[in-house]
């Protein structure tokens, strides 16, 4: 009889119960897949899930149990958090046991460690699942276009973020409302903080540029702004240039350096990214063999995020057999063979901007504005002032074309101090996407 892999699960929460529900539901189909089954063996978790039948499953309270358990060649960690992951997976990985994970912010952030630990023990770690729910987009990085150079990678990751930009957007909501709406269907948590400030996107964005670009995972590194500023004035006044806001993770090789970012960004209409709305995910990868492509599916939910998590498991089970060496590396690149190129401050990221502003309704403001954008060398392509009521503030909107981000903070630091000019500016960067 075919020895079957033995899968230990630690943590029984909305993706682990699909984890679950999965293996089980399609456990024959798995097993022609594998060329032998696959077990779940032992469970560690500190309450069952009435989602998902455990009964005959030997369960412990204690997830260190299983990763003590030598019975288990696999171990799949979904319990979330970093600290208490980050030990789980290191001492699992001492004890020889294959790692699956779903945890983005463990891997960005604790990566690099548990990928050295890993391969010095000879064991594996997957962790498709992490980026983008069921989107299998890291094994079509990492396998699918390795053939290609990547040019950029830019997406749409936090499904929490596009869901209230598709309600401005498409209802005139105002940012706070619709984030209460979020947080009572279960898309946003009590503290939106992660999904709404980027912390969410770029942890994925971190491991997406990693096996894109062949670079280490820099999480420190990536420049985070949020949509909490947004306005439905800007939503509008986007919409008539032609474009859509959403919240972007963008990476781009420049050539001298890399660029890793997460901020609101205006997109062409045009662009196909632009018109995903609601809780979805999608991301664009340009490829200099291929040209642009786009993924696009459900970025979270119990059985989209199962469906990576057993994928791994899947792969994982049919290399079991072949030698460390023969597995393909954990990002892509060989250890040894990862790049060195830096990764971009900010202020060194040359883009067009949408910038917004209200000032008083005076002769000559305009004049002070512009003067001062040709003082440092920032070419206005398009302007609109929209009309206002007598004693009532002027909206200047502008569309740049692109500029030093040094030069136009220097720029909007000498605008914000005229007196004519109230309120905080507003500047959103805008991306093209080859449209």
């Amino acid at each position: 009889m075919v020895k079957p892999v033995k899968v230990g699960i630690a943590g029984l929460g909305t993706v682990g119960s699909g984890t679950v529900n999965v293996l089980q539901r399609n456990n024959a189909e798995i097993a022609r897949r594998v060329g032998r089954p696959i077990e779940i063996a032992h469970i560690g978790a500190r309450r069952d899930n009435p989602n998902c039948d455990i009964s005959g499953i030997k369960v412990s309270r204690d997830i260190f149990d299983v990763a003590e358990d030598p019975e288990i060649d696999i171990l799949v960690e979904l319990i979330g958090g970093t600290d208490t992951a980050r030990e789980l997976l290191l001492t699992a990985i001492g004890n020889g046991k294959h790692i699956v994970t779903a945890n983005k912010a463990l891997i960005a952030e604790h990566g690099n460690e548990i990928f050295t630990a890993a391969h010095h023990r000879g064991v594996d770690v997957a962790f498709e699942a992490a980026v983008a729910g069921g989107i299998p987009i890291l094994k079509s990085l990492g396998e699918g276009l390795a053939a290609n150079h990547i040019d950029w990678v830019a997406g749409i990751i936090n499904g929490t973020g596009n869901y209230i930009l598709t309600e401005m957007q498409e209802h005139g909501r105002d940012f706070g409302e619709v984030l209460k709406e979020a947080q009572a269907l279960g898309y946003a948590e009590a503290d939106p903080t992660f999904d709404v400030e980027g912390v969410d996107a770029a942890h994925k964005l971190t491991i997406l540029a990693s096996i894109a670009f062949g670079i280490p995972l820099q999480y420190s590194r990536v420049y985070m702004e949020g949509i909490s500023r947004l306005t439905t004035e800007d939503v509008k006044n986007a919409d008539m240039f032609g474009y859509r806001i959403k919240h972007l993770g963008l990476a781009r090789d420049t050539g001298n350096g890399i660029e890793l970012r997460v901020h609101p960004t205006l997109i062409p209409k045009e662009v196909l990214l632009a018109s995903v709305s609601g809780v979805m995910n999608a991301i664009m990868i340009e490829g200099d063999a291929v040209g642009p492509t786009l993924y696009y599916g459900a970025g979270a939910g119990a059985d989209p995020t199962a469906s990576a998590v057993v994928a791994d498991i899947i792969e994982m089970g049919r290399g079991l057999t072949a030698e460390h060496e023969e597995r393909a590396p954990y990002l892509g690149f060989h250890a040894d063979q990862m790049s060195q190129a830096p990764v971009l401050d900010i202020e060194d990221v040359t883009t067009s901007f949408y910038v917004r502003l209200h000032v008083q309704d005076q002769t000559g403001v305009l004049k002070d504005i512009t003067q001062i954008l040709t003082r440092h060398d920032i070419s206005v392509e398009a302007m609109f002032q929209r009309e206002a009521e007598a004693d009532e503030p002027v909206a200047i909107v502008m569309m740049t074309h692109k500029v030093l981000e040094r030069d136009m903070n220097r720029a909007l630091d000498e605008i914000a101090a005229l007196e004519t000019v109230l309120e905080d500016i507003m500047r959103i960067r805008v991306e093209s996407l080859d449209a």
